[in-house]
């Protein structure tokens, strides 16, 4: 199964619901495609990964770019993660740079606060 899913603008960010793999196979259209709605705004994003398969190497390497490309922006992402999610980003010490969220609503508060 491959990279699939859904976009929704509320206020001043965007969400992000993905499902699938998170891999090398996908890592090229997810970055060409969330890299363009960073552009055309709003630049806060929020990637909802609670119900994705898997993420490997190139997934966070894309995760980490995107986070960067936002903060050029003047954006931030933030992570809804599931456990085997959390699992591996915690394996490489990511937690805090990729702001892992429990879920939705956490993060939807953080960009109010």
């Amino acid at each position: 199964m491959s990279l699939r899913g859904t976009r929704e603008v509320r206020g001043k960010c965007q969400i992000f619901r993905l499902t699938g793999l998170l891999d090398a196979f996908s890592e090229p259209t997810f970055l060409k495609v969330l890299n363009k709605y960073i552009e055309d705004g709003p630049a806060h994003i929020i990637l909802d990964l609670s119900t994705i398969d898997f993420v490997d190497s190139s997934g966070l390497g894309a995760l980490v770019r995107l986070v960067k490309k936002a903060k050029g922006e003047s954006g931030s992402v933030q992570v809804v993660s599931n456990p085997r999610v959390t699992q591996t980003v915690k394996l490489v010490r990511l937690e805090q740079f990729l702001s892992l969220q429990p879920n939705v609503e956490v993060a939807l508060e953080n960009l109010e606060s």
